[in-house]
Parts: structure tokens; sequence; C-alpha cells
């Protein structure tokens, strides 16, 4: 492994290593960014490594959608009761969601195609980039993992697939949102009314408010940890593909050409 620090020596780096996780460029789907900005805004920029946007727009989200009461207005509108749903909705904070709302999936898909034509130049520069980091708190370094075990583990609990690859800050973030929707939405009660098999009991004491928030939680963490794998072993890959052309490649044995008798 090297230790080649992102110096601002070369123009575009592809990666960067650091104790808490590694962000990197690939390319992505820029519809792809864009659906789950609409899914749940902030998930897009959040796939994109663009962190604080990320955390703003999903921090908006819980807000806003919890003032307006737009989950709530969401379940009656699938039950058929859309008195009930125009009834229960606050246009004062309705309102407000909308522009913003449209921003995330804007932003999201315009960043992705800007991402991925650097992506495309710094592929090209191939510049060295630190690939290891030994710290105090935190040792990080590239290494190939299972993809298949980061989703199983981010379905168990969503966060733990980010931990599984070193996504330290992406996984406390998405941890302890998912306590926060359990906690609110009463679902392992629910749950455990369930067991009994007592279900009116668990469809009373569900809060549909905060539970609509999990599905999209959860099927965030899975993709972002198994697709965050692929590409890291990828870059794994890349990254010591480089190192032995440039430190062995001119060492290789060179057999002379006979003669044919």
């Amino acid at each position: 492994m090297n230790n080649f620090t992102n110096d601002n020596t070369n123009r575009r780096y592809k990666a960067f290593v650091s104790s808490v996780g590694t962000t990197q460029l690939h390319l992505r789907n820029p519809y792809i960014i864009a659906w789950w900005s609409a899914a749940f805004p902030g998930f897009g920029h959040l796939l994109l490594s663009k962190y604080l946007r990320g955390y703003s727009l999903f921090i908006w989200e819980v807000l806003v959608n919890n003032m307006s009461h737009l989950n709530c207005a969401i379940v009656y509108s699938f039950t058929g009761e859309f008195q009930m749903a125009r009834d229960i909705l606050d246009p004062r904070w309705l309102l407000l969601y909308l522009p913003v709302y449209i921003f995330g999936i804007w932003d999201s898909y315009r960043t992705a195609v800007d991402m991925n034509k650097v992506f495309l130049l710094a592929e090209r520069e191939n510049a060295n980039f630190n690939s290891y980091v030994l710290g105090a708190l935190e040792v990080n370094y590239l290494d190939k993992r299972r993809p298949s075990m980061a989703i199983l583990w981010s379905f168990f609990t969503p966060g733990l697939g980010q931990l599984y690859i070193h996504r330290v800050v992406t996984a406390i973030f998405v941890m302890f949102f998912m306590i926060l929707f359990v906690y609110f939405s009463n679902v392992l009660i629910a749950v455990h009314y369930l067991f009994l098999g007592e279900i009116n009991q668990a469809t009373v004491v569900l809060d549909p408010q905060w539970f609509l928030f999990i599905p999209s939680h959860i099927g965030f963490g899975v993709y972002d940890a198994y697709v965050n794998t692929v590409e890291n072993n990828k870059l794994f890959e890349s990254e010591q593909r480089n190192f032995l052309q440039k430190n062995y490649q001119q060492y290789r044995v060179k057999i002379p050409a006979t003669d044919e008798v």
C-alpha cells in the first residue's frame, strides 16, 4: 500500500481515504440519484458523498414532513379518505415543503451529471491517492469486502452495512435516525402485538407519520452499503494494479528469443 496524500499536487483525485471513511468518485446513473432524492430528500446527495447537503435536506424533510403531517395525509389518501387527508395537512408547512423537495431532485441530478464528468477526467489523470490511514481513534485502508454481507447487515439494522465498509459518519447518522423512527412509530410494539395475534391493537398503536419514514430508510441503507462495497472493491483493485505496475512491472522476467533448430 502506498502512503500518498491528496496534497493538490495533482488536479483531480479519484478517492480520499480518511479515518472516518473512504470518499470516492465513480460513475452513477443520474436518474437513480434523482429517484432517491424523490423517495427521501437528501438520499441522492448522500449517494454522491455530498454529505453536508444530504444531511441538511434529510433533517429538513423530517422536520417539515412532521409539521405538515404529510405522511398521515398520504396514508389517508391510500385508504380513500381524501377529506381527512385535506383536513390534516397544514398548508403553511406544505407550501414550504414543495420548493425544497423539487430542488433536491433537480440538484442531485445535476450534480450526478457533473461528477460523472469529473470522474472521467480523474480516471484519465490516474493520480496517486492515500490508501492507508493509521490514527489515534481509527484505522482505515482499502480492502475487498463482500457486498452480500453489506446487504445482510443493512437489513438487520440500517447503518451496520456502512460500518462494515468503514463509512463511519454515514453509519452513525443512519443508525441514529433509524432508532428515532422506530421509537416514535411504535413499530416494535406493533410487531409484539402481531406475534400475540392482536392485529387491531397493532394497528392502533402504530404511528403512520413516523412509520412511513422507515421503508425508505431501510432501502437507502441497503442500496448505499451495496453500491459502495462494490465500488470500494473496484477502487482497491485499481489502486493495487497501479501500484504493481509502477513498482514491479519493470522487473518482470524477459525470456530471450531462441533460434529455431
